[in-house]
C-alpha cells in the first residue's frame, strides 16, 4: 500500500512553494525533481559527501538525509538563489582565487559560505577548515577553495 502523500508549504528560493509529496520523498529529489532546482547535487545519497548541501532557515544541511515533509514551513535556500545578471560576491570570490575545478562541490562550498558570512564569522584557517568538512571535494586540494572563502568572508 503505497503511503498518502503529504501536504507541504515552504518557502525556496524566496518563493513559496505549496506540493503534496510522498512521505518518503528526500529534500534533495524534491529540489532537483519536483522543482527543477539541479544545482543541489547528489552525491553520496548518505549525508557524508555534502553535495547536496542547502541552506535549510540560513544553516547548511544536507538534503539528502532529511525528508521534504521535513522541510515543511522552512526557508530553503539553492545555488540558483544566487543567479543573477552578475556573479554573487561568494561565487566571484571562488573565480578569482581558482577554488574550482569540475565545479561539483562548488554550490555546496559555496552556500556554505554564504552562511558563515550571515553568521558573521571571522575564522581562522583551521577553524575554517572545521566549517566546511562537511563537504567534500576531490579536485582541488582545498587551498584555493579555503583562499575564496577567506576573501568573501575577509570583504565588507
Amino acid at each position: 500500500m503505497t503511503p498518502l502523500p503529504i501536504d507541504i508549504r515552504l518557502k525556496v528560493n524566496g518563493e513559496p512553494v505549496e506540493r503534496a509529496v510522498e512521505p518518503r520523498r528526500s529534500l534533495v529529489d524534491f529540489l532537483r525533481h519536483d522543482l527543477g532546482l539541479t544545482g543541489t547535487h547528489v552525491g553520496c545519497e548518505q549525508g557524508v559527501c555534502g553535495m547536496c548541501t542547502v541552506l535549510f532557515d540560513g544553516e547548511p544541511i544536507k538534503s539528502c538525509i532529511m525528508l521534504a515533509a521535513q522541510a515543511d514551513g522552512a526557508e530553503i535556500t539553492t545555488i540558483e538563489a544566487l543567479n543573477g545578471e552578475d556573479l554573487h560576491p561568494a561565487q566571484r570570490a571562488f573565480k578569482e582565487a581558482h577554488g574550482l575545478q569540475c565545479g561539483y562541490c562548488t554550490p555546496a562550498f559555496v552556500l556554505t559560505t554564504v552562511a558563515l558570512r550571515e553568521r558573521g564569522l571571522r575564522l581562522e584557517r583551521d577553524e575554517l577548515k572545521e566549517e566546511l568538512a562537511g563537504v567534500l571535494c576531490r579536485c582541488t586540494g582545498y587551498q584555493n577553495i579555503l583562499t575564496a572563502v577567506e576573501s568573501y568572508l575577509a570583504d565588507d
